[in-house]
């Protein structure tokens, strides 16, 4: 019997709206990520898709969006939902709060695009006094043993994503149909897994926004089928091998 996986990223938020590099900062969402929010949660619900697991990341733009889609399912139920920080978007270190249109004039597009779309070049660390140093946000005080980053690449996103996916999501999905709400990096780095995507194609992939992806999967947890909720917003999807 197959197994379903929906994989949302959360809806646009205001650094989004702002073109600013986010990353681990928790930012709002937008008004127009709130509408996102809600759209996937009736698209979700127009297919039947009664989720018997969800994760999560610890940022609340990801965890809000998934509130939202659950109140279109008029699903109560909290007990269900994982939260963990290995879901997080990827760090983007010192740049983080800045403008990316102005990082680009200032650093050049070589540069601007090493840090931002090559899959093993992480940006700048943060300093360890900034205020969004990580460490010392009480949200990750519980986490014992744990170094957190700050900065990462595509490559230290996937490693923390897919031992996650391993030990936790993957064997929730073989009991039921399973709801993913995250990030657009940290679902690339999923991605890369679920379809075999090298390290040089992955970089390519783009993620919407809000716009459910839909994927049906054999007992060995393999895709047999990758859609889009919403057609009109959709990006390219893989090849399935």
């Amino acid at each position: 019997m197959s197994k379903n996986l929906i994989l949302v990223r959360h809806g646009r938020s205001t650094w989004n709206l702002e073109n600013k590099f986010t990353g681990w900062v928790d930012v709002e969402l937008a008004d127009m990520g709130i509408e996102e929010a809600k759209k996937s949660g009736n698209l979700i619900k127009d297919i039947n898709f009664n989720p018997q697991n969800c994760f999560t990341s610890y940022l609340k733009r990801a965890q809000n969006t998934l509130s939202y889609i659950l109140d279109e399912l008029d699903i109560k139920e909290t007990s269900h939902i994982s939260k963990s920080w290995a879901l997080n978007e990827r760090h983007y270190g010192s740049l983080q709060g800045l403008n990316k249109n102005e990082t680009l004039n200032k650093y050049g597009e070589e540069q601007f695009l090493m840090w931002r779309r090559s899959y093993d070049t992480p940006p700048p660390e943060l300093d360890t006094d900034s205020e969004m140093n990580p460490n010392n946000d009480p949200k990750y005080k519980d986490l014992k043993g744990v170094k957190l980053p700050l900065s990462e690449c595509l490559k230290d996103t996937y490693e923390r994503v897919i031992p996650y996916w391993n030990e936790s999501i993957l064997p929730s999905l073989l009991k039921g149909d399973t709801l993913i709400v995250a990030h657009g990096n940290s679902l690339r780095a999923l991605c890369k897994e679920l379809f075999n995507i090298s390290d040089y194609d992955i970089v390519k992939l783009e993620i919407p926004t809000g716009n459910p992806l839909l994927l049906e999967l054999d007992n060995s947890c393999k895709i047999i089928k990758a859609r889009y909720l919403d057609s009109s917003r959709a990006e390219i999807i893989p090849e399935i091998i």
